[in-house]
């Protein structure tokens, strides 16, 4: 098998049918491939859903187990030699998986790779990053990232001095579609579980690149992404009483005490 994909549904059926299309319109040169959907007990998707697409490994979680959790759980079943991770959310654009492949397999040092992703209507979204700092979750969600010191610690967060149509050694990407070599993740332990929702993305390419993987931001291949975060969704005085924002704070914590941030 040369490509596992994993989905991790949680009541976003309609979504992941979307996303199933995509992958099946995508061009797949003499590439054998499978699609694991792990359901986190959203009860909104059954396997009758997927039996339109053929053959789909639908794997049901007894309660919400979180998104590292489950696509662990994917993980463990893929057979392929590449595993991709993809959101409910992301489309498969034409050649996107068979251009990762083949930069894979042709620079056997890269452990993960994303492809450039865009917004809805075609505009460019950010999906590599540098690692952050103390204090960058904090600019990003308050006035303060409106300050100088906010500016310039975003814009180095976001590569704004790198141009995204190249190819690029980055610290981390965006774990929305994530073209993982499946002997790296797991010789580096797949998706730490502590981290219920965001972070679980950053550790891991934290833990690619100490182990001695690249990870590449890779432009040529491409995907749509209707990113809608929804910690983001809430005002930053309202921070507190978000159930999103509570999980991107707690997993903000862990990242800092297992990394030992300053």
């Amino acid at each position: 098998m040369d490509i596992s994909i994993i989905i991790v549904n949680y009541k976003s059926k309609d979504l992941t049918l979307n996303c199933i299309r995509s992958i099946k319109a995508a061009d797949w040169p003499g590439l054998d491939y499978e699609i694991i959907v792990v359901d986190n007990y959203s009860a909104d998707l059954s396997g009758e859903d997927l039996k339109q697409f053929g053959e789909i490994q639908y794997l049901l979680n007894g309660q919400n187990q979180g998104l590292g959790a489950a696509n662990n759980k994917g993980i463990r079943a893929a057979q392929g030699k590449y595993i991709v991770i993809m959101n409910p959310d992301t489309l498969a654009e034409p050649g996107v998986f068979f251009k990762l492949y083949d930069y894979l397999e042709k620079n056997p040092e890269a452990g993960a790779a994303g492809p450039k992703q865009l917004n809805p209507d075609g505009s460019p979204q950010a999906s590599c990053f540098r690692w952050p700092k103390l204090l960058t979750p904090l600019y990003r969600r308050t006035p303060l990232g409106r300050t100088k010191w906010g500016r310039t610690d975003l814009d180095r967060f976001l590569y704004k001095d790198y141009n995204k149509d190249s190819v690029r050694e980055v610290d981390w990407l965006l774990g929305s579609f994530l073209f993982c070599r499946a002997q790296a993740l797991r010789q580096v332990g797949m998706f730490d579980e502590r981290f219920f929702l965001y972070f679980e993305d950053t550790d891991l390419c934290k833990r690619f690149r100490q182990s001695g993987w690249q990870v590449v931001y890779y432009p040529a291949a491409v995907i749509t992404h209707n990113h809608l975060r929804q910690s983001a969704k809430t005002a930053w005085y309202k921070f507190f009483t978000s159930i999103a924002a509570w999980h991107h704070l707690a997993s903000w914590l862990r990242y800092l005490i297992k990394w030992r941030l300053t």
